[in-house]
């Protein structure tokens, strides 16, 4: 059983950034491509970024145009996801996943076998 935990999530101006990490245990971590996802107010949780198990292709979500960007460290079992140019719209609870089945990652949430509990982000106007 893997456990995930993110973190670094908060309250945030405008054009500012946060940096999340989700720190995993229980598995073994190149045998998982990550993904995150978010849920904003009211809504469905939706794709934002994933990363295959080596950490050498990434797949992002078509609205984030160049802001986001998914990384790993393999050695430290995390999962992190840099976030700049935050806009209100990226206000949302965002979750880290791990998927065993597939090696470059995926945009299905249910391709996701483990998942955190999230973090909340606030991005102010």
């Amino acid at each position: 059983q893997v456990q995930l935990v993110e973190s670094g999530g908060g309250l945030v101006q405008a054009g500012g950034s946060l940096r999340l990490s989700c720190a995993t245990s229980g598995g073994t971590f190149t045998s998982y491509a990550m993904g995150w996802f978010r849920q904003p107010p009211g809504k469905e949780r939706e794709f934002v970024a994933a990363i295959g198990r080596s950490g050498t292709t990434t797949h992002y979500a078509d609205f984030l145009k160049g802001r986001f960007t998914i990384s790993r460290d393999n050695a430290k079992n995390t999962v992190y996801l840099q976030m700049n140019s935050l806009n209100p719209d990226d206000t949302a609870v965002y979750y880290c996943a791990a998927d065993r089945d597939t090696r470059f990652g995926s945009h299905y949430l249910s391709q996701y076998d483990y998942w955190g509990q999230g973090t909340q982000v606030t991005v102010s106007s």
